[in-house]
């Protein structure tokens, strides 16, 4: 009976292990993102939040996965350069998130509210965007963050 307890815990080894790697990674990737104010208007409102910068495709890859936890007023954006369509997904992401996508003028193009923690369902943009913006799920409609926003950061 030790014989297949060993292989049953060798195998669940090799698949731990890379979702261990990549947490491990990702913790990496996180204390190397600078954060940048970032202003939106909505309504002749400032709404202010301290966002990381996710400037290159390893961080992008990474984004905030893993992270169980972010301050309200705290985020993430991807500039993207040269504004391009995107897809992003959830996988590895157990916070629920709004998606920002702002297009090449600053202004927001459309919002994917509460997007479902660890799904693998791409959220799409097929309008060139030059950023995305990671709020906390319920963010945008709790603020009046609506299409046509101006978004400005760092």
């Amino acid at each position: 009976m030790i014989l297949p307890f060993r292989a049953a815990a060798a195998a669940l080894l090799l698949v731990a292990a890379p979702a261990a790697s990549l947490s491990a990674q990702s913790t990496n990737v996180a204390q190397s993102l600078k954060a940048v104010p970032l202003v939106i208007t909505s309504h002749g409102k400032a709404l202010r939040f301290q966002v990381e910068v996710a400037r290159t495709s390893e961080q992008q890859e990474i984004g905030l996965m893993f992270r169980k936890t972010m301050p309200a007023d705290h985020g993430m954006i991807f500039p993207m350069s040269p504004p391009r369509a995107v897809s992003f997904w959830m996988k590895n992401t157990w916070l629920p998130l709004d998606l920002v996508f702002i297009g090449p003028d600053g202004r927001i193009i459309r919002i994917a509210e509460n997007a479902q923690p660890l799904s693998l369902d791409l959220i799409e943009c097929a309008e060139p965007v030059a950023a995305v913006l990671e709020l906390n799920g319920g963010a945008a409609r709790k603020q009046g963050i609506a299409a046509g926003d101006l978004v400005r950061w760092q």
